[in-house]
């Protein structure tokens, strides 16, 4: 079994209830707007990384890709930041992983998983502050959103 933090939308902030679980994890899955170089490299100190360019990660993050295939356990992802460039044909997908609105979304549609973690970085409007916890067993996926408390002021 692998156990996946998936983050989205941290535009420069780990918070500490992030870092507390990416200590557990086999693999982080990163969907975009991470803001800094310095975040992407304290991810890579806790596991294998998988990473896609966000619409705010500017010169930086010249070298990272647009949208990312990748196979674990059997199980195929395709990851991107915005769900407008999620490509039509998905039939050598099982999970597709996005980020961008900031909020979280987790569905089965025609066999695949659609799982936006949210954001867990700066907060944006009234929204949760989140990410998920996905584990890969034999070929099966299962994910978890976690939310972070926030006071409202």
């Amino acid at each position: 079994m692998k156990r996946f933090i998936v983050l989205s939308d941290t535009h420069g902030l780990l918070r500490p209830e992030v870092l507390d679980c990416l200590s557990q994890a086999d693999i982080i899955i990163h969907g975009g707007d991470i803001n800094t170089q310095a975040i992407a490299d304290r991810l890579r100190e806790y596991a294998s990384l998988y990473i896609v360019r966000g619409n705010s990660d500017k010169e930086w993050a010249e070298d990272l890709p647009q949208s990312l295939t990748f196979s674990v356990e059997g199980v195929r992802f395709f990851l991107v930041h915005n769900k407008k460039d999620i490509p039509p044909d998905l039939s050598d997908t099982d999970v597709v992983i996005y980020g961008h609105s900031h909020k979280y979304a987790c569905e089965k549609r025609d066999g695949v998983l659609w799982l936006n973690p949210g954001s867990c970085g700066r907060r944006r409007f009234d929204q949760e502050i989140t990410f998920a916890v996905m584990t890969v067993d034999n070929g099966r996926t299962q994910a978890e959103k976690v939310v972070i408390p926030h006071e409202k002021k």
